[in-house]
């Protein structure tokens, strides 16, 4: 079908465990096609692109910035090098944030390209039930395309107020904000706007735009298994929220790098593709920022002619037409921009017209060996003899910890904590093994234990160190015990965070010996 114009009107617990591995592939694999849906795969050089610069790419990011959890860079529409940081694997998804509205943005291009909507309807003529009884000027004037800009005319981000209603009525609640400015006239990043696309998508076709893009997006590209948050309703998040695999948000930039066409189908309108792509608002001046290149339609402007869609923490899916690159990273870094400059620095670089001669060794056994940095230390103390069989009983606190149990076995120890009323183990020893184990709501919006995987080491005789790395999310945590006779003290430590990253200390009590 092909897409409208603008003035279009609408119509209408832990219960075992098992050991993790190394996840690496790398160019030339046995048969492009083996694994039904995998991108085809090429070695660097055959894609003009110096194995050298992805090498010095690779270094650089784990020496300025660290964190990286996945990898993928795409030439001429095939994988050229790819990577995980053990825990990390490609058979897993991760939490994407923000990258999520690049995807919402999708739906609303596919919805006006079904006549469904126009980017210039005002917002609350979608949810008349639900507008406060006097509309103000400002929210009146307010369109489906100043939401997609982050153009609404809020002063500041409206997530934090609109997720806060008592009756979970999150669009009531967004309408009900008061609108300081001519929408269209200020830009502000505001996730609840992506959240009113998802509201208007799902209002218009009975859908969540979960359901709305499986058989419009996600099964083109060969998406499977994407899971998306809802709001109290049943509303999906739209500004965040979606978890894919690395492979995925690759082939997600490499449809928007082919203009919507894959397989020789538009999927999305080639038309959107443009106009979410290209500036439609200004967000800032500065020429040496990537997040002041202007912001299309839920998606950036970058540096060097690129745009992107990107997430909290390093997710990011960077789109670059005049290399015909992808880049595809999932990441837990504190300094987004960090990693797009040793991006510029080195891939761009490294990508010409003609093969690069370089020797692929180097960097073949680099990703063979990449692997989130396991606590330092001994496997085993004399400590662990006095501990082994004990459990600890936590003094009242807020955190949910109730006790802790160590068992030593061979000199390994692994902890069984209670937390809130559930049990999880917690292994150590010198290989990643995977279970479950608590993570914060406020981190992973669910209640749900998250799936982790878990390593230890004695960082001292007293001192014992647990590295949690939830491999579906940006998240490490370090648990480091401090013993002292008959009580430990528990301190906690995460690698981001949206506030404090370090926990209250927590100390605990022995209650009984085996």
């Amino acid at each position: 079908m092909s897409y409208p114009p603008t003035g279009y009107s609408r119509r209408s617990v832990l219960k075992s465990l098992v050991v993790g591995s190394a996840a690496y592939v790398l160019g030339d694999l046995p048969g492009e096609a083996a694994g039904r849906g995998r991108l085809p795969r090429t070695s660097p050089e055959a894609a003009g692109i110096d194995p050298a610069a992805v090498l010095a790419f690779i270094e650089g990011v784990e020496q300025k910035v660290g964190g990286l959890h996945s990898m993928m860079l795409l030439r001429h529409g095939k994988v050229a090098a790819e990577g995980w940081w053990t825990p990390y694997a490609p058979q897993h998804p991760h939490m994407l944030y923000s990258l999520s509205k690049s995807f919402t943005s999708t739906a609303v291009g596919l919805a006006v390209s079904e006549g469904l909507l126009t980017v210039k309807e005002p917002v609350v003529s979608f949810f008349p039930q639900d507008r406060p009884e006097k509309v103000g000027d400002h929210l009146a004037a307010m369109q489906v395309r100043h939401l997609l800009s982050m153009s609404t005319g809020h002063d500041k981000d409206a997530t934090g107020p609109m997720r806060q209603a008592p009756d979970g009525n999150w669009v009531k609640a967004f309408l009900a904000l008061p609108v300081e400015h001519a929408p269209g006239t200020k830009f502000v990043y505001n996730s609840a706007a992506t959240y009113m696309l998802s509201a208007i998508v799902q209002k218009l076709t009975g859908k969540t735009v979960l359901d709305y893009l499986t058989p419009r997006l996600f099964e083109p590209l060969g998406i499977a298994g994407a899971t998306w948050e809802s709001d109290p309703r049943g509303i999906n998040v739209g500004g965040w929220g979606l978890k894919v695999k690395t492979e995925d948000i690759a082939r997600f930039g490499q449809l928007y790098l082919q203009r919507g066409r894959w397989e020789g189908r538009q999927v999305v309108p080639e038309a959107w593709v443009e106009e979410a792509t290209q500036k439609q608002i200004s967000n800032g001046s500065s020429p040496n920022s990537d997040w002041n290149q202007g912001y299309g339609y839920q998606f950036w402007r970058c540096r060097h002619g690129a745009f992107r869609g990107d997430g909290a923490f390093g997710q990011y899916c960077v789109v670059m037409p005049e290399q015909d690159a992808v880049l595809a990273i999932t990441s837990g870094v504190r300094d987004m921009q960090a990693v797009l400059n040793v991006a510029w620095e080195h891939l761009l670089p490294g990508m010409s017209a003609a093969p690069a001669k370089s020797d692929p060794v180097a960097l073949k056994r680099r990703l063979s060996g990449l692997a989130v940095l396991p606590p330092q230390g001994k496997e085993t103390s004399p400590t662990a003899k006095t501990i082994a069989g004990r459990t600890f009983r936590f003094e009242p606190n807020g955190e949910g910890f109730e006790s802790a149990r160590f068992i030593v076995r061979n000199g390994r120890c692994s902890v069984t904590i209670r937390h809130q009323g559930e049990e999880y183990r917690l292994e150590g020893g010198e290989n990643w093994a995977r279970g479950k184990a608590p993570l914060t709501q406020a981190l992973l919006g669910g209640t749900e234990p998250a799936r982790v995987a878990t390593r230890g080491a004695w960082e001292a005789d007293d001192t014992y160190t647990l590295k949690l790395c939830f491999y579906e999310t940006p998240y490490i945590e370090t648990l480091t015990w401090k013993f002292s006779g008959d009580q430990v003290t528990l301190t906690r430590q995460m690698n981001v965070g949206f506030g404090p990253t370090a926990r209250p200390a927590l100390t605990a009590n022995a209650v009984a010996q085996d």
